[in-house]
This record gives C-alpha cells, sequence and structure tokens, in this order.
C-alpha cells in the first residue's frame, strides 16, 4: 500500500523522480506507485508536471505581473463564471479567488510591459463585472514554488565591533 501524502509531497518536490527510486523511498513496489499515480491522475490529484524555469537566466525575454481585480460577483455563481472568462486569456498563468481588498489574483506573462499594460487595458479591464484593476510588475523572483531561484548573499563587509 502506497502513502498517498508522503508519495504526493515527494513528486510536487520534484516530479521527475523515477518510479523506481519513489519505491524505494516509500517502501512500495514499482507497479504499486505506477498505480497509484494513474489514480492520481484520474482522480484530478495531479493535475499535471511542470519544469520551473528562471528566465531571467535565458535569452528569453518575459514580463511577469500580479493582477489585483475586484470584481461584482454573480448572482447564483459567484465569482466562478468571472474567474473562468479570465484564465481562458492565454497570457494568465494563474487566477486565484482571494480574501482582502480585491477579489481575484490574476497571474499573467508577456513579452513586454507595454504588452502586459495593453492585456489589463483592452482585455481585462472591459469585462462587464470587473470594477477595478492594480498591476504589480514582478522585478525579482527570489523563490517559486518552493524553489529558491538566486544565489545566497554573501555578505563580504568587515565587522565592527565597539
Amino acid at each position: 500500500m502506497v502513502n498517498r501524502d508522503e508519495l504526493l509531497r515527494t513528486i510536487e518536490k520534484n516530479s521527475r523522480i523515477g518510479i523506481d527510486e519513489l519505491a524505494v523511498m516509500l517502501a512500495a513496489s514499482e507497479i504499486d506507485i505506477a498505480n497509484e499515480l494513474k489514480s492520481l491522475e484520474e482522480e484530478g490529484i495531479i493535475c499535471g508536471y511542470h519544469t520551473m524555469i528562471d528566465w531571467s537566466k535565458t535569452s528569453i525575454d518575459t514580463v511577469s505581473a500580479l493582477i489585483e481585480v475586484k470584481v461584482t460577483p454573480q448572482r447564483g455563481i459567484g465569482f466562478d463564471s468571472i474567474a473562468e472568462r479570465i484564465y481562458k486569456f492565454p497570457e494568465v498563468k494563474s487566477v486565484y479567488l482571494v480574501s482582502g481588498g480585491f477579489d481575484l489574483m490574476v497571474m499573467l506573462e508577456g513579452k513586454t510591459l507595454k504588452e502586459v499594460a495593453s492585456f489589463v487595458t483592452n482585455k481585462l479591464s472591459p469585462l462587464d463585472t470587473v470594477l477595478s484593476c492594480s498591476t504589480h510588475f514582478i522585478l525579482q523572483k527570489y523563490k517559486d514554488h518552493g524553489t529558491i531561484l538566486t544565489k545566497k548573499y554573501d555578505d563580504t563587509r568587515e565587522k565592527i565591533t565597539p
């Protein structure tokens, strides 16, 4: 029997880990691991496998933004309909319903600041239930999905003691 919680935590940290290695780590057979993974995928618990890339270290220019969106929820369906309209745009990477001063947090990627601003102005803001948007451009990613992306800062200043 495979411990689902341990399996999920392990592959969340490293989705490239092999079934043979998972079997050893979780003290289960390879066939049990494979069957459990298939079951988790079919149940929609495992929704996909992703590769995290630090785009700042490539020659490909990208701009990421977090957009706070305040909307009017629709009677009977709340925020689901407007969230669906927003997440169907190909530029949108994530949409979250959040608590606080706004309703939705939209994560977006584009090639330039102007492209992101154009998306907000021409596609997002005109949606009928959108009341307001506030865009925050991501200037530096330090940690993403649990992975530290920057080297630890070594303080090279000389220490002075009284």
